[in-house]
């Protein structure tokens, strides 16, 4: 056991990715606030990486295997932490029910959650892994998988239903289901499409009004009876749409080496809002221009394929789901957030990882990365880094 758990084994070229992410993202967040009510803001995101590296040290250490004893009881704590933020909840200001007090303080079960649905559709799907191609058994992963998909979609949050939905399908595929069993997800899903549809809010229809052009604006009005004002008035549409519009003007506005940090006019005279969260990207363009993006999404992609290897390295299927799992969300993640702030996708209200403000955030995803490290450091493999 002391030999598998050699520090030669330790992924350190993600380490060291996952770590300048980090400083990137409090230096970017120190732009975003510094001259704004929200200055102290870079410094609790910093006291969290601290805490997050220390996190991730210590879960690698833990032998990943033992988590799998922990499966079922986390999940169905998270379950019934959902039912309580669903019935006690509170809404912060936002209109959306997330948060549940706890002796004083507010927590947000869906960020943890991602990463015990990781472990739970992980332990689940490699204890079954040889009846997997027997139906009833996706069944009742896909049933599993539904629980908390219902109790986040109620808060409403669409962003993390869709993240959750996502995670939950992609560990199921690699998992080895069947070519038949494919072709039955796909009709189920294409044949829910109506139904979900008809189950949008008000908030997540503005959204998609924001996002569509005139045609996909008149077929909703076809298929709705009603619709919120975003989508029918023309200066409510020009009001909703306010932040993306002023998104993509700051990341036009960064060329190819940006305005400079802390310097950039949408950021610093600020039109941009939530610019240290949801919209941190488009800060990085603009004052980092092109260059800049393109060298942090490739830092952001580097730790998608270390995770990736280090699922393809793991000597176990529930080590490598981990793996897979915490790949598939940083991509997600990624994915939704470059294409929400340069409009090729609808507002999800999904942070950049290891980069936009939030603590709970930040602490969870270098968890994650510490559950990786934990599978790594006990393959066979010696030739990780050749």
């Amino acid at each position: 056991m002391g030999e598998r758990l050699s520090w030669r084994n330790f992924d350190w070229p993600l380490f060291v990715a996952v770590l300048i992410l980090c400083g990137i993202g409090i230096g970017m967040i120190y732009s975003a606030t510094y001259n704004s009510d929200l200055g102290d803001y870079w410094l609790r995101q910093l006291i969290f990486a601290g805490a997050g590296v220390v996190a991730l040290l210590v879960v690698t250490i833990i032998d990943y295997r033992q988590l799998e004893i922990l499966a079922l009881p986390a999940f169905v704590l998270f379950v019934l932490s959902l039912i309580a933020v669903d019935l006690f909840g509170e809404t912060q200001g936002t209109g959306s029910q997330r948060w549940i007090n706890i002796g004083g303080t507010l927590v947000q079960p869906t960020e943890s959650g991602k990463f015990l649905l990781i472990i739970f559709m992980a332990w689940y799907l490699s204890w079954y892994r040889e009846y997997m191609d027997r139906l009833p058994y996706l069944i009742i992963a896909l049933v599993l998988l539904l629980a908390p998909l219902v109790f986040v979609y109620r808060q409403p949050n669409l962003g993390m239903t869709i993240t959750y939905a996502f995670l939950g399908g992609t560990l199921i595929l690699v998992s080895g289901v069947r070519f038949w069993q494919l072709g039955l997800l796909t009709i189920g899903a294409l044949a829910s499409i109506p139904l979900l549809a008809s189950m949008l809010q008000g908030y997540m229809l503005e959204r998609l009004c924001i996002f569509l052009d005139a045609d996909g604006i008149a077929l909703m009005k076809r298929y709705f009876q009603e619709l919120p004002p975003a989508c029918i008035d023309a200066e409510a549409i020009k009001d909703a749409s306010y932040n993306v519009d002023q998104a993509l003007i700051a990341v036009g506005g960064g060329h190819w080496l940006g305005q400079g940090w802390g310097h950039g006019s949408q950021n610093q005279l600020h039109f941009l809002r939530v610019r240290h969260t949801d919209f941190i990207f488009s800060v990085i363009a603009e004052e980092l221009g092109l260059i800049g993006t393109v060298i942090i999404l490739l830092l952001l992609f580097f730790v998608v394929w270390r995770l990736l290897r280090i699922a393809d390295l793991a000597q176990d299927q529930f080590g490598r789901l981990i793996a897979t799992g915490v790949a598939a969300i940083i991509f997600f993640q990624t994915l939704s957030n470059v294409g929400m702030n340069i409009g090729l996708l609808p507002v999800t209200g999904l942070t950049l990882p290891f980069i936009s403000y939030g603590g709970s955030s930040l602490l969870s995803m270098l968890f994650a990365i510490g559950l990786a490290e934990s599978v790594v450091m006990r393959h066979r493999k010696i030739d990780f880094f050749k």
